[in-house]
């Protein structure tokens, strides 16, 4: 058996699964990516609702990073739900001390189900210390938002916020628009001067509980495993779809989707 490819999810733990640390192992198991992990907030939740969460000691997020970095060095990374300004500015210097890249940045703010999961002040110091490092930055159009600080609903908003946190120093900027209004599901991909559009059929459905961050876990996987970017984000979108497409249906509000869609 050839030795797996290892990525790293820094993000808070989903009591139901369906997102954060939970989706990220569950998609990196997917592309056969051997995963690690360190634990930035445990949350109780499930489809309904965040009914609490607390943050991790700072010193245990910095010794889960070394622990990992030192032993199991990740080929890719990706951060996740980061709670504060401290828990950013901290990553940040871990992973500017082990050098780990490719970093792929899910800037998570607000769960589907409308709770916020990053505290304002946090937001300066990603655009600051954490997005300056990133190979991907990957905001819905909320997040978009309030990273670039102007109204992102159509697609030229769209490619001005992506080009924006590319002039921030991220190498590419993914604009998902799940929110868009309209039967098409466009992401725009701003890649240095690049610019790339994918299209979709919109999927009418509530469970999309996680989909964030399974896609830039897919994203991270595939560029673990030694894929160029914009493939790897091309391939990861399609495999998304699927899984919105395959849902299986659980809870009573906004469902995971389908880990094991093909």
């Amino acid at each position: 058996m050839a030795i797996p490819a290892i990525g790293l999810t820094i993000a808070g733990s989903d009591s139901g699964g369906g997102a954060g640390i939970q989706a990220d192992l569950k998609t990196f198991q997917h592309f056969g990516v051997f995963g690690t992990s360190v634990i930035t907030a445990v949350t109780a939740q499930n489809t309904r609702e965040v009914a609490g969460w607390v943050p991790v000691a700072l010193e245990m997020i910095d010794m889960q990073i070394d622990a990992v970095a030192t032993d199991l060095r990740p080929a890719a990374l990706k951060t996740g739900m980061l709670a504060d300004a401290d828990v950013v500015e901290l990553v940040a210097a871990a992973i500017r001390r082990h050098a780990l890249a490719p970093l792929v940045v899910d800037p998570v703010m607000v769960s589907a189900s409308g709770d916020a999961l990053l505290d304002p002040d946090a937001v300066a110091a990603m655009r600051a210390m954490l997005i300056p490092l990133a190979t991907l930055v990957t905001p819905n159009l909320d997040e978009a938002e309030i990273l670039h600080g102007e109204t992102v609903r159509d697609v030229d908003a769209m490619e001005r916020a992506g080009r924006a946190l590319v002039a921030r120093g991220a190498t590419a900027a993914l604009i998902k628009g799940g929110h868009l209004v309209g039967d098409a599901a466009i992401d725009i991909l701003v890649h240095g001067d690049r610019v790339r559009t994918f299209t979709h059929p919109r999927l009418r459905t509530l469970h999309t509980h996680g989909t964030g961050c399974t896609l830039s876990a897919a994203i991270t996987a595939l560029l673990a495993r030694g894929e160029e970017l914009e493939a790897a984000v091309e391939r990861s979108i399609e495999w998304v779809h699927r899984a919105i497409a395959t849902a299986p249906g659980l809870g009573g509000g906004h469902g995971p989707v389908n880990h094991w869609a093909d």
